[in-house]
């Protein structure tokens, strides 16, 4: 019987991957209290199941002392010594005992905690497990949609995705396979519960770990992401081999890679763009597709006004100021978009102001008073068009008649 017990804890092992040495330890702390429960508390006990054997030895634990108080778990040094003269004050006195009426009650709440014990075990193992895989992505068969709440099996649990961690417009079906972020995992009495997410940035990043070997290797690295899920995602990156470029790298041959992000994504717009210490350069990057005539930045604030064309004033705010909001949260700057017309007008040439910013004025008002010659200059020719008069065609003479013509005659 002895036998048999250790070969099932082996084959718990191995099915439940539960240490045998915990399950063991378990065993015994559940006999221990199943043993105080029938006999009492008073009662001291420690119970050693043998690792190979299987055998369950149960030993009587007493105090030594000079004069016992009480018997059952104390005794006196004479005695102790009679059996052990090694033993002295203050040790334990162990001796074996052999319980013949263990009881029923007993040897089944024995049984329970053996099981809660295994269980909580097996619980520890997941979390444990699913703990390390935080802030990774999993891939997931979508079970069931209560009340908003999208239940997703991954391996062995059933995680949580709420509705804040949804993408907005996205469906979810029954059986559908989704590639999901760990956002978090945590014990509660049920056992541990997974949240995941489809809108968290870290998303976006591990799918490109996944696609791109060179971020992977560690050549190019991710170093911002802006998100707005569902819409459009910035995402900096830079290469730590010069040789690299860290754009093509994420984009691939014809866009094959980051087209595999997106098509994950359900459509999501992705901007790859490259980082750079200048921070002038960097924050005209992070603005594309819009192209950035002039960057004014004030290092001491961390705000920068952007200067464009007229006609791409649109293109770098975005629809409803997207465009420019992931900007500044890709680079962690304020950014104020403004067109040449709009900021030679209102921000004038101040002679207190420093030299460079004088500079850009005065190059930008040139161009403003070039563009505005010439277009008088084009309504005065038309003007001028308009002022000549061309001289009246003088009328045909009206034809003689007949009758006439004799009378000349």
């Amino acid at each position: 019987m002895n036998a048999e017990f250790i070969r099932a804890l082996d084959v718990i092992q191995e099915e439940k991957s539960i240490d045998k040495e915990e399950l063991i330890q378990a065993i015994e702390a559940a006999i221990t209290t199943a043993y105080k429960k029938n006999y009492g508390n008073a009662h001291n006990v420690e119970i050693n199941i043998d690792r190979e054997s299987g055998d369950i030895q149960v030993y009587a634990m007493k105090e030594i002392v000079e004069i016992p108080e009480n018997d059952q778990n104390q005794i006196s040094l004479d005695k102790a010594r009679e059996i052990d003269p090694n033993y002295n004050i203050g040790d334990f006195f162990r001796k074996e005992v052999r319980p013949r009426d263990f009881g029923r009650i007993a040897a089944q709440n024995a049984k329970q905690l053996i099981i809660q014990r295994i269980k909580e075990a097996e619980r520890n193992i997941i979390y444990n497990d699913y703990l390390e895989r935080q802030d990774e992505v999993l891939t997931g068969i979508i079970k069931r949609v209560e009340k908003g709440v999208v239940y997703v099996e991954v391996g062995k649990l059933e995680a949580v995705m709420l509705p804040s961690e949804q993408i907005p417009g996205e469906a979810y079906d029954i059986n559908q396979r989704i590639k999901v972020y760990l956002l978090m995992v945590k014990k509660t009495t049920k056992g541990p519960q997974v949240n995941v997410s489809r809108t968290h940035p870290g998303l976006v990043k591990r799918l490109f770990e996944s696609e791109v070997p060179e971020i992977f290797d560690g050549i190019v690295d991710i170093i911002s992401i802006s998100r707005e899920a569902g819409s459009r995602t910035k995402v900096a990156v830079k290469a730590n081999d010069p040789s690299i470029d860290p754009v093509g790298a994420c984009v691939g041959q014809k866009g094959v890679r980051v087209q595999n992000i997106i098509n994950e994504l359900r459509g999501e717009k992705i901007d790859v763009i490259k980082w750079s210490e200048n921070i002038d350069e960097y924050l005209s990057n992070a603005l594309s597709p819009a192209k950035v005539v002039q960057v004014l930045p004030n290092k001491d604030e961390k705000a920068a006004i952007a200067i464009v064309d007229d006609y791409q004033l649109s293109l770098a705010i975005g629809k409803e100021g997207q465009n420019v909001r992931l900007a500044a949260k890709l680079t962690g700057w304020k950014i104020d978009i403004k067109s040449k017309l709009d900021y030679a007008s209102k921000y004038q040439i101040d002679k207190k102001s420093d030299n460079e910013n004088e500079d850009i004025l005065l190059e930008l008002k040139e161009e403003l008073e070039l563009e505005e010659l010439e277009v008088a200059e084009e309504l005065d020719f038309a003007e001028n068009l308009e002022l000549v008069e061309e001289p009246e065609p003088e009328p045909e003479p009206e034809p003689k008649l007949a009758d006439e013509l004799e009378l000349e005659s």
